[in-house]
């Protein structure tokens, strides 16, 4: 008879502890005689690298498909004739099918063609798209005549519609949903199933305590049992052993990151398809209405449509914009911020809301977001006769942070010169908030705020070209069909004007007044892409789910007790998880204290500690292969 409490770390190298004080069984170390089926990868070395065939015992601790070599031939040997030919050939197309299918649907390639997918989007991002910006594409053509032509047949200048990247794409679709479907039914049905019984020797698994004890097999495997499951493992008995699993939720985390990668990828396709952006300046006291024609500039998704835009408008009541007066930060905005009215629909009521950068108003599907400010000189036209032919706030565009703006002024309607000819009149325009003074510089504002306010003009007349139907920038002056006006002198008529203050042009051809109302126009861009809530929950799933599979083990645990030849019980406790950890020998000896405490070591043996003294506490035998870890 002899006590097997030993602590020594077994491998494959050493002999299998003896049980029960009997002579090791053929196979104990090794043979096939203690070996059973086992699932392809998931044999020998899911736990810890000890070569052994554990059986149903160490099966299905993942739904990985186990991994297949590059195959010689699936058609076997070939039948004579020319039936045999054709299913030989039949055999080997099937073959190759399946294991091209294979590897598409593994994770090593789904890792590479996501690696793809984030390689292709560079160019995307480095090079102009005709998507974005077509005017940035033909300038990068005309620059560079070489590489132009090459990019555009690789389909660089539209990187997200070409058919190189759809293919990446579509590829990545499909091998996620073919590697999670049948990982799902396999989890479903791991789920439904109990954990599997003991192997027949647990001394063989990396993890293991026995000792014996005075206690009844049955009361051993009712402790191990309601210890197992206080623990949350999944428990029962089966056969002379408690059989408990645990760490369920790596492989759910394991197959939400998967799904979420795929409603990520859904929700980005349908934001594309369906998208749309564009931009529009508003002047304080104009307004905005969400339709087609009200827009700037837009662009849109192919699967776009009119009908799909949100019907919403809003007024700008006011844009507020404070700045650093002093510092290193000296012109920086502190406020930056647009009040405005909007309503929903054709017959909503009208709400008031602040837009603020970074903080945009949602509408449906919809954000409004401001994105940049400038100034509108409100300024008065009138002909020879005094007519007032143009009285409006005129935006400028910025050059730069301190607001200097520059622009166009065009009469288009209404005008007649001196002689009563009808005329267009165009007056090229330059404002700076805040002027330097007389002889300090050039025409550069200082600060962005409306400190000293000053604009520049230099008028024009003849024809804009605006009635020959050819689209131009409202913000400048086409002057190959206007001239500018002179004075008697054969001066160019031009001036730098203060609030208030009139511009005469000469041979009493009329004036233009810098009034002192001058108001500020705010830029907004309209977003509306579909699916971004969903692709924010998926990258978050996404995020939970790979902690999960990452941080949680998924294990095994077996308790078993079973009467010796001497009639005292022999208790033995195993651990398996699927990889080697630290964790498992010391949640082993955990619970083997806690079974323990139910069922004590037996104190009156022969073999135990003679120094020991009558009544001592007997030691919780140690989980062997903790020392390995420690």
């Amino acid at each position: 008879m002899s006590d097997t409490r030993s602590t020594d770390v077994q491998s494959d190298a050493t002999p299998d502890i003896l049980t029960n004080g009997t002579e090791p069984e053929p196979g104990a170390n090794g043979t096939e005689s203690d070996r059973g089926s086992t699932d392809g990868a998931e044999s020998g070395t899911t736990a810890g690298g000890v070569d052994s065939d554990l059986g149903e015992a160490g099966s299905q601790l993942s739904t990985a498909p186990a991994e297949t070599a590059i195959p010689g031939s699936f058609g076997g040997s070939r039948a004579p004739g020319a039936k045999g030919w054709i299913t030989w050939t039949a055999r080997e197309v099937i073959g190759w099918a399946r294991w091209f299918w294979r590897q598409l649907t593994s994770m090593r390639v789904a890792l590479l063609l996501l690696f793809l997918l984030s390689l292709g989007a560079i160019p995307g991002s480095l090079i102009p798209q005709t998507g974005t910006d077509e005017l940035k594409v033909q300038a990068f053509m005309a620059e560079h005549t070489t590489l132009g032509p090459v990019y555009e047949k690789l389909g660089l200048f539209h990187v997200y519609s070409s058919v190189w990247f759809s293919a990446i794409y579509i590829l990545l679709f499909v091998s996620l949903i073919g590697c999670i479907v049948p990982r799902t039914w396999q989890f479903v049905g791991q789920l439904r199933s109990r954990p599997p019984a003991a192997p027949k020797r647990l001394t063989r698994l990396p993890a293991h305590a026995t000792w014996r004890t005075d206690a009844d097999p049955e009361q051993v495997r009712e402790a191990a049992l309601k210890v197992l499951k206080q623990r949350r493992f999944r428990a029962h008995v089966a056969g002379d052993a408690v059989a408990a699993e645990k760490g369920y939720l790596r492989e759910a985390g394991n197959l939400v990151f998967h799904i979420a990668l795929i409603v990520m990828l859904i929700a980005f396709a349908w934001g594309q398809l369906f998208k749309s952006e564009g931009n529009k300046l508003v002047v304080e006291g104009g307004g905005f209405s969400n339709t087609l024609i009200s827009y700037d500039d837009i662009k849109s998704g192919s699967l776009f449509s009119s009908d799909d835009l949100v019907p919403f408008s809003f007024d700008l009541k006011k844009f507020t914009g404070t700045y650093e007066r002093s510092g290193p930060n000296k012109g920086t905005p502190r406020t930056y911020q647009a009040d405005i009215t909007y309503s929903v629909g054709a017959y909503g009521k009208e709400k008031k809301t602040t837009v603020k950068v970074n903080e945009p108003l949602h509408i449906g599907d919809a954000k409004v977001y401001l994105v940049s400010h400038g100034y509108a000189p409100t300024v008065t036209v009138r002909d020879g006769k005094g007519n007032v032919v143009l009285h409006d706030a005129v935006p400028l565009l910025p050059l730069d942070s301190n607001v200097t703006s520059q622009g166009a002024i065009k009469v288009m309607d209404g005008y007649r010169n001196a002689q009563g000819k009808q005329e267009q009149l165009g007056f090229a325009a330059f404002f700076v908030p805040t002027f330097a003074g007389a002889g300090k510089g050039d025409m550069f504002s200082q600060f962005p705020a409306l400190d000293f306010p000053v604009l520049a003009v230099t008028a024009y007349h003849g024809d804009l070209g605006v009635d020959a139907g050819i689209p131009q920038n409202v913000y400048q002056l086409d002057t190959k069909k206007l001239k500018q006006f002179k004075d008697a002198k054969g001066n160019i008529v031009k001036d730098r004007l203060l609030p208030g203050e009139t511009m005469k042009l000469p041979d009493g051809n009329g004036s233009i007044t810098f009034d002192k109302d001058i108001k500020e126009w705010a830029q907004f861009q309209i977003v509306q892409q579909p699916g971004s809530g969903w692709a924010l929950g998926g990258a978050l799933a996404a995020i939970f789910g790979l902690a999960a599979s990452l941080f949680i083990q998924r294990r095994r645990v077996w308790v078993r007790a079973t009467t010796g030849a001497d009639g005292v019980t022999v208790v033995e406790m195993a651990g398996l998880g699927r990889s080697e950890s630290a964790k498992l020998p010391e949640e082993l000896g955990d619970l083997a204290a806690l079974v323990h405490d139910q069922a004590p070591t037996k104190t009156e043996d022969p073999d135990a500690d003679p120094d020991q003294e009558p009544g001592a506490t007997t030691p919780v035998p140690a989980a062997e292969g903790a020392q390995e870890t420690s």
